[in-house]
């Protein structure tokens, strides 16, 4: 399979592509770039999504949908353990993402393992 249709058909994986992306500007694009934790977070974890769901487009490998998943159970208990829960769009922005990582990731991994996609992927 080439890149081009990785991209189509392994959409959990350009769907978390998209997540990371969103992730890393959401600082900006939804007004919490002072609450410094949440936005080193966001751009650490958001760019490490995009970078892993990126690898698994081009080759994928069962430990970049682990550690996709483990980044978006990461996400969903940051703002408790980086103390940013406070900020409501901070909080409820990470929360929706990991969770949005987390299953996506999970998902991929099981339809690559149950043998919906090619041997030769």
């Amino acid at each position: 399979m080439d890149a081009k249709q990785n991209i189509t058909s392994d959409w959990q994986d350009s769907l978390n592509v998209l997540l990371g992306l969103g992730l890393f500007l959401s600082p900006w694009t939804l007004g919490y770039g002072t609450e410094v934790s949440a936005v080193l977070n966001a751009h650490i974890v958001g760019a490490i999504i995009c970078v892993m769901a990126l690898a698994a487009l081009f080759a994928f490998r069962f430990w970049e949908e682990w550690i996709s998943a483990i980044l978006g159970a990461w996400l969903i208990i940051a703002p408790w353990v980086l103390n940013f829960s406070g900020h409501a769009t901070a909080t409820r922005t990470s929360v929706v993402i990991g969770v949005a990582t987390l299953v996506l990731a999970m998902w991929s991994a099981a339809l690559h393992g149950s043998g919906h996609i090619s041997a030769g992927h």
